[in-house]
């Protein structure tokens, strides 16, 4: 189906090459490993196309390949023009690059620049004195005072991602560098015209020499803090620091910052192609989300919010809470609704490598719920107005691993919370007990294990190495693996395969459709909604229990129109009112 004209009342349906897209992640590490050192590598990748070809994507967000000491698994980038060796040679990735557009699929490259490594020669620069050139470049300040056994005090109570404070001590100059994550991590200056000047050539200029047809923003709202670096307000009693976001995210000048560098892209493409720009802008309200994103206003094409994958957190993520169904269906709907009547763009995606796998926390991951719960997740996806992510293994729908203990998750943050949980309230206490058993719903480690591409022991086919450098969920013997599901007609693969088909059939009303509104919004089983293009209407009903559950045709329609579902159509009856366990249709009313 084409798409080539505007709705007049909806500039959103603009047809973009980067709104149609199906962008497949890929967590380098835990991919492919093509020489057996145990971690997943460039030509892994490559050779791997075939596959994420026949799957729909067309698009494939490489997370970060740069040199780094890898102390958050690359975000903590020390050259940004040079891959990481374990991961292989520029040269490897010129060649993915080359091999991918032969295959018409497109690629885009992670783009960390709130941050950088420790190891960075820029900081190295900055660090070695107080009047050395580089040394605004990142954000530095005085100890506010000293406690009564001489130690520094941070200058603020701003609370780091992975726990302690946000501000590290450095011992040679007696000055806090801001790090608004890991100790190795310091935040740039992005005040100094002459770093950002500095980070648009090395971070964005090479790569788009280079062929990538786009860049995932990391932290996209974090460069613009707040003046002065005031305290934030205080959310998490009994904690000495605190979610930094009111100091830190969506600031003053951070509009101003991504159309300079927005502009910066548009004058280094010599070629004509257009860019997919997806900002991650943790939390906003419509209208930031609507700045960001408006075509007019040149900033990102789209981006990811956190509404949806956050539901049942406690703030700064020390624990999980039970969430109403309706809580998620809102989450959901936030992720693209401000785009309506707009001329903005948004995201559907439902896991990444920051988040668990969607089939334990939010679908049904027992083996008798599974696969049709997956399929499920799948048609919720589909059927949603914005660009489509995927995450490596959603597509096989992998699950959480279970009953770990603390010490065989590698998450930084893990380690670093964890440390600082125990140092609080000690290591036996509820909130350490109570901050531990949600790692095993939320933590980001659960989406990050190695990829399982047989049913083989010990390391399915991942690696021929004695030990990969993380943990394999054990689930890869229990029928979760590539090579059993592309035997199996009846795979959580080859349903996503035909998801994608179905979507890209019906792309005006399941990619573009607008309007959406939601059926019995309250139902705490069923997650129904419309959503309209032109003539036609969609009607999409979830149920997500293991109950039979009814819904209602919409009134004032003569027929409903079946069109897809997750269980085999030879067991549906399409005229019944009643939804099987995790069931889902989508109709056209008419």
């Amino acid at each position: 189906m084409t798409v080539t004209k505007i709705i007049s009342d909806h500039p959103e349906t603009d047809p973009k090459w980067w709104k149609e897209a199906v962008v497949y992640q890929i967590y380098p590490a835990s991919f492919k490993d093509s020489n057996n050192d145990g971690w997943g590598d460039i030509k892994g990748i490559d050779s791997k196309l075939e596959y994420i070809k026949e799957l729909g994507a067309n698009v494939i967000w490489i997370c970060p390949f740069y040199d780094s000491p890898q102390e958050d698994m690359g975000y903590d980038i020390a050259d940004y023009e040079k891959v990481w060796a374990r991961y292989g040679t520029n040269d490897d990735l010129f060649n993915l690059i080359n091999r991918a557009h032969g295959l018409g699929i497109k690629i885009l490259v992670d783009l960390v620049i709130n941050h950088c490594s420790s190891e960075h020669a820029w900081f190295k620069e900055a660090r070695s004195s107080l009047d050395n050139p580089k040394r605004n470049w990142f954000i530095w300040k005085a100890p506010k005072g000293f406690d009564s056994t001489g130690k520094p005090i941070p200058p603020n109570n701003w609370r780091s991602f992975f726990g302690g404070s946000a501000w590290q001590y450095d011992e040679s100059t007696g000055e806090f560098y801001l790090r608004l994550f890991a100790k190795g991590q310091p935040d740039f200056n992005w005040e100094n015209d002459e770093t950002r000047n500095a980070i648009y050539e090395s971070a964005v200029g090479f790569w788009l020499d280079h062929g990538v047809d786009g860049f995932r923003i990391d932290t996209a709202g974090l460069y613009s803090k707040q003046p002065g670096f005031p305290d934030v307000p205080i959310i998490n009693p009994g904690l000495d620091f605190q979610n930094a976001d009111p100091g830190s995210l969506n600031g003053p000048r951070i509009h101003e910052f991504h159309k300079e560098m927005n502009k910066f892209m548009r004058d280094r493409v010599k070629d004509g192609r257009e860019l997919l720009n997806v900002g991650e802008i943790p939390y906003g309200t419509d209208d930031i989300y609507k700045s960001y994103t408006s075509a007019e206003e040149n900033e990102v094409t789209q981006l990811f919010n956190f509404d949806h994958v956050t539901v049942g957190r406690k703030p700064g993520n020390i624990g999980v809470t039970d969430f109403k169904l309706s809580e998620f269906k809102d989450g959901v709907a936030a992720a693209f609704q401000f785009i309506n009547k707009t001329d903005s763009w948004s995201t559907i995606y439902i896991e990444n490598h920051d988040q668990p796998r969607s089939v334990t926390r939010f679908g049904d991951d027992s083996p008798e719920y599974r696969q049709i719960s997956a399929k499920l997740l799948s048609m919720l996806e589909t059927s949603l107005t914005g660009t489509l992510y995927v995450y490596q293994g959603q597509e096989l729908g992998m699950i959480n691993f279970k009953d770990w203990p603390i010490e065989k998750y590698e998450d930084v943050e893990v380690k670093g919370m964890y440390k600082m949980m125990v140092d609080e309230f000690g290591a036996d206490s509820d909130q350490v007990k109570e901050y531990v058993n949600g790692l095993q719903l939320i933590s980001r480690d659960h989406a990050r294990t190695p990829f399982p591409w047989t049913s083989e022991p010990p390391f399915a086919g991942f690696t021929n190495a004695k030990e990969p450098w993380f943990s394999l969920t054990e689930t890869f013997q229990q029928g979760i693996n590539a090579e059993d599901e592309l035997k199996d007609p009846n795979s959580v693969f080859h349903f996503w395969k035909k998801a994608i088909q179905v979507r890209k059939a019906h792309k005006d009303v399941l990619n573009y459709g607008y309007d959406f509104t939601f059926v019995d919004h309250d139902n705490e089983k069923l997650f129904a909604f419309t959503k309209k293009y032109g003539e036609k209407l969609l009607y999409v009903v979830l149920n997500f229990s293991r109950e039979e559950t009814e819904f209602n045709f919409l009134e004032g329609h003569e027929t409903h129109e079946y069109i897809f579902g997750n269980y085999p159509e030879a067991e549906v009856d399409t005229s019944s009112s009643k939804l099987k366990p995790w069931e889902g249709r989508y109709y056209f009313a008419n």
